[in-house]
């Protein structure tokens, strides 16, 4: 009988133990395991952070000695065949919702600013978004009709009665495509991509010769300390252990959220570069880097800089927030940039000047970009904002409405009685006006507020659920720009790309799943990106170690990108062993 082959971890590390140490507990041995299963397979550390890795090794605890892992060939058949099918089946529940609250379609446009340009489809309900599928357009992108002809397949596919608007960015040719939809399906909005949108604000914020300084002396103050392990161990002892900065989705809210960090830390930092620990322990402490650091740490000018970009910009990392949260957000977008509109204001009541820089480059990304019509009518039929006394915009954005449900109920016949059906909601008559629904107005969710209180006006109702049921954003998905590359390689057989499809298709909707389920901030990454213009020093990293191959080289987009796995696999790399 045939021994069984040694694996090359088994043979190089079978007789090594830690230093110190003549043997391992049991618990140890097991997190050594681990350890080397990562290490072996180039694992990104934040898997162990996956609810799915601590139940895996729950469910190998119960099995009891000698259990032994499904092997590659079941992982890639019948387990593969087994998950897709159960997401399948979630996906049909989802579905089942649409007929009441519609859905979006999102078109998320990825490209490598090369000749690669890939659209990942998706749908969102108030329950879930599911990634749908991924469209390799790069040989095509600039032609129009067919791009309409992807759209039509996909609207088709989830069913035109059922779909209330799609969200696009800017990297489509988007007037053609957009103007394809409006002409041909009635009943659908195109609206942009409010992340995209804010996201086009806060890089202009950033722009302006001043915040722009502060911005290049914050960095530099982060380049010395993180490129040096002395300095980084003794800011993490001033500073509790907290990082310095934050890594966001963007560069930009990067930008932003690190100088808010940085704010928070002042006193701190002052107090590290001032230390005995700096001064005399500190082989860096006479280098001019480290002179740089201290004349801008001693800056009243600085701070005062940092004070002033965290308060212009803290507004609109707000609105940025709350519609990239994965929740129906159409009906506070209006509210939300209004309200930072006004703080710009009120920050700068004694500063004309700086007033107008920053609300011209916001008034012309939303009239040119963000706001679109289906924004006014959720804002006007938002009984939060409806019943506000303090809202002065009411009269404003009702012609959007009317608009709007002209657009939605295009026949007499549909729109029978709808006037005396918005009289009896804005002078909250009928249900609208118990007691119940007066207390929920602020506290439930607007679509879920109509479905409950809405039936004195059925039809208005039905419009209303429709509307205030739609996000206004794409998602910040970690983005596996390689992964993708090889879904549309052409060096690829048939079997392959339908099994790495599948694979896609179930990380995705199980990603899409776990954001749904747990509270986090949807601006930021836990890891700190050790590639950011925050870190990196060096203009052209070099490329041949692989552990130079972190980071943001895989996609020419604007996202930051931390993903240990994506980046350290180049194009023409196995993923999934396919």
């Amino acid at each position: 009988m045939p021994l069984e082959t040694p694996s090359p971890v088994t043979k190089v590390f079978a007789t090594m133990t830690p230093m110190g140490n003549s043997s391992l507990s049991n618990q140890e041995n097991a997190e050594r395991s681990i350890a080397l299963f990562f290490f072996e397979n180039k694992l990104d550390f934040a898997v162990a952070r996956s609810s799915s890795y601590q139940q895996m090794i729950d469910a190998v605890g119960k099995c009891g000695p000698g259990f032994t892992g499904p092997s590659a060939e079941a992982l890639k058949t019948m387990w593969l065949d087994r998950i897709k099918s159960e997401v399948n089946v979630q996906s049909k529940d989802i579905e089942k919702e649409w007929a009441m609250t519609g859905c979006t379609i999102i078109a998320d446009t990825w490209t490598d600013n090369k000749s690669k340009a890939l659209i990942n489809f998706l749908v969102s309900s108030p329950s879930r978004t599911f990634f749908l599928k991924s469209v390799d357009t790069s040989s095509n992108f600039k032609n129009t009709k067919y791009l309409a002809d992807i759209f039509d397949s996909v609207i088709q596919d989830i069913g035109p009665e059922n779909v209330v608007q799609i969200i696009m960015d800017s990297s489509f040719n988007y007037t053609g495509v957009a103007n394809h939809i409006l002409q041909n399906y009635g009943t659908i909005f195109v609206s942009p991509c409010a992340s995209q949108s804010l996201n086009i604000i806060l890089e202009e914020f950033s722009k302006v010769d001043w915040v722009n300084r502060c911005i290049l002396q914050a960095q530099t103050i982060s380049k010395f300390i993180y490129n040096n392990a002395s300095m980084l161990d003794l800011m993490k002892k001033f500073t509790g252990g907290l990082e310095l900065i934050r890594t966001g989705i963007t560069k930009y809210v990067s930008n932003f959220l690190s100088l808010q960090s940085i704010l928070k830390q002042r006193s701190r930092l002052k107090h590290m570069f001032n230390s005995p620990e700096y001064s005399t322990s500190s082989p860096y402490a006479n280098k001019p880097q480290s002179l740089s650091c201290i004349s801008i740490v001693e800056d009243n000018d600085f701070w005062r800089a940092v004070e002033e970009s965290v308060a212009i910009s803290e507004p609109f990392l707000k609105v940025l927030r709350e519609v990239s949260g994965g929740k129906p957000a159409v009906g506070s977008i209006y509210e939300l940039m209004t309200r930072a509109k006004e703080s710009i204001r009120t920050y700068y009541i004694m500063d004309e000047n700086k007033c107008k820089i920053f609300l011209d480059i916001v008034d012309r990304n939303w009239r040119g970009q963000l706001h679109s019509p289906l924004h006014s009518a959720a804002a006007f039929l938002n009984p939060s904002i409806q019943y506000n006394p303090e809202i002065k915009f009411l009269g404003s954005i009702k012609e959007d409405f009317f608009n709007v449900l002209e657009k939605l109920l295009p026949t007499p016949d549909t729109r029978r009685d709808i006037t005396t059906q918005i009289l009896t909601f804005s002078r909250a008559s009928g249900m609208f006006g118990c007691k119940l629904a007066m207390e929920a107005r602020e506290t439930v969710p607007p679509g879920l507020w109509w479905e409950q209180y809405g039936d004195s006006a059925p039809v208005l109702q039905r419009v209303a659920i429709r509307i205030l049921s739609q996000v206004c954003s794409s998602f910040s998905f970690e983005r596996h720009w390689s992964t993708f590359q090889q879904i549309h390689s052409e060096k690829r057989n048939k079997i392959d790309k339908e099994s790495l499809n599948d694979l896609v298709y179930i990380s995705y909707n199980l990603k899409l799943a776990r954001t749904k389920s747990v509270e986090a901030d949807p601006l930021q990454f836990d890891d700190i990106d050790m590639t950011s213009e925050w870190v990196e020093e060096s203009e052209h990293p070099s490329p041949h170690q692989w552990l130079d191959r972190f980071g943001s080289a895989l996609d020419g987009s604007d996202l930051n990108t931390r993903q240990f796995s994506a980046s350290m696999f180049s194009s023409n790399d196995p993923i999934f062993g396919l």
